[in-house]
């Protein structure tokens, strides 16, 4: 670890945005976090919604061919909330230049640990960083695109989270965000269903209270200066035990926004 990921890593606490209960919380687990039976077996099973999520709004946004095994190559992409790289990992196999970042230096190591070997000449252009992304913004970092999901609901501010996230936008790129719909539907089944009935999830994962509505989340999304968001929900298939998207955005959904347009320059150096 270099100086300056110890140093990002000793302010975390100090952080207004971010909780270190929360943090706290996933450090505690961050060894199982590729076990697709255990803790994080909820997030194994909705990752390839999200993800063919990300890949397809991505190239159509981008106007990429999408139709090879790298469809996103030559996009920079910053993965906020990476965890243990669930997300991270798949995007750079899709030709994507990926920083992953998280403010749990044991998140970091799990990450790091399962790419080892895979990173370099020939194998997958990613990095992971301990910090948070008011460190990269005050460092002036720009990406083509800011993938951050299922973190939403675990930050304090989320009008500042946003702001934070869209400063680290290029011109014309996106920002795609996945969280959890606030209702009575939403506490009955990721709640009380998943953490104190099925145990999909530890109990205590999520605070109904933080859960953003789809409107709450447009309203941060404009005030950060960026277009107004289009939805995708993801919903369970109780009988075939699977996740999938859908119009119905009563639970889970994603959220796909740009920045203001310009135009992107040809030459993107990484996380620069």
């Amino acid at each position: 670890m270099n100086t300056t990921e110890e140093n990002a890593a000793g302010a975390i606490s100090g952080s207004l945005n971010v909780d270190d209960a929360e943090v706290e919380r996933f450090r505690r687990i961050a060894s199982e976090w590729w076990d697709a039976k255990g803790k994080f077996r909820p997030l194994h099973q909705l990752a390839p919604a999200r993800l063919t999520f990300v890949r397809d709004e991505l190239v159509r946004h981008f106007e990429l061919k999408g139709t090879s095994l790298k469809p996103l190559k030559g996009l920079t992409v910053l993965d906020v909330g990476c965890g243990g790289g669930l997300v991270s990992e798949p995007l750079a196999r899709m030709g994507a230049r990926v920083t992953g970042l998280d403010p749990g230096r044991e998140n970091v190591e799990a990450a790091r640990a399962h790419v080892e070997g895979q990173t370099g000449p020939g194998g997958l252009d990613l990095s992971y960083r301990i910090g948070t992304i008011e460190d990269l913004a005050a460092e002036g970092a720009k990406f083509d695109a800011v993938v951050s999901l299922e973190v939403v609901e675990h930050v304090p501010d989320v009008g500042g989270f946003i702001k934070s996230c869209a400063r680290l936008v290029r011109p014309g790129g996106a920002l795609v965000f996945s969280t959890i719909n606030r209702n009575l539907k939403s506490y009955a089944l990721a709640i009380v269903a998943a953490e104190y009935v099925l145990g999909w999830l530890p109990r205590g994962t999520h605070q109904w209270d933080r859960f953003v509505t789809p409107d709450e989340l447009a309203g941060y999304v404009a005030a950060a200066g960026l277009s107004r968001p289009t939805y995708r929900g993801i919903v369970y298939d109780v009988i075939n035990d699977t996740w999938s998207l859908s119009d119905d955005t009563d639970v889970n959904y994603l959220a796909f926004c740009s920045a203001p347009s310009g135009t992107l320059p040809e030459s993107r150096p990484h996380g620069a």
